[in-house]
């Protein structure tokens, strides 16, 4: 199998409030479906997430405070890594925009700097940079 892209899907509690949520993120709502709709699409450049309405997938927020360390199994919603090319800007963009940071910029010893933020259902994302990418 040659894939050509992969598009994730989220389960969302309430897809007008996922799409607020995205919009606070710097996402833009891509296009939705159904009356009322109950399944749509973010977007940021070339990325794209599906969201979908109490479907097609788990969702889950733990009353934890962190996603780091005893945190990674707390929430029950989809992790995914998201390359930046600067984590700090963003880190202050979502603590402007009110989002849930559940992991500060952290220069990691796997070679990245990255944070964690997390969706009101559970959904964690991995806001990352290569850290020899900062120094090119």
């Amino acid at each position: 199998m040659l894939a050509h892209a992969l598009t994730p899907i989220l389960n969302v509690s309430d897809i007008q409030q996922s799409f607020a949520w995205f919009e606070k993120l710097g996402w833009k709502k891509g296009w939705d479906w159904g009356s009322p709709p109950t399944f749509g699409g973010v977007r940021s450049g070339k990325c794209e997430i599906f969201l979908c309405q109490g479907a097609q997938g788990g969702r889950g927020k733990s009353d934890l405070a962190t996603t780091w360390g005893s945190g990674e199994a707390g929430d029950k919603g989809v992790w995914m890594s998201i390359w930046v090319d600067d984590v700090d800007a963003v880190y202050k963009h979502c603590l402007e925009q009110g989002v849930e940071v559940t992991h500060p910029p952290t220069d990691e010893p796997w070679g990245v700097r990255e944070m964690h933020v997390r969706h009101p259902d559970g959904h964690v994302f991995r806001i990352s940079r290569g850290i020899q990418n900062a120094e090119s």
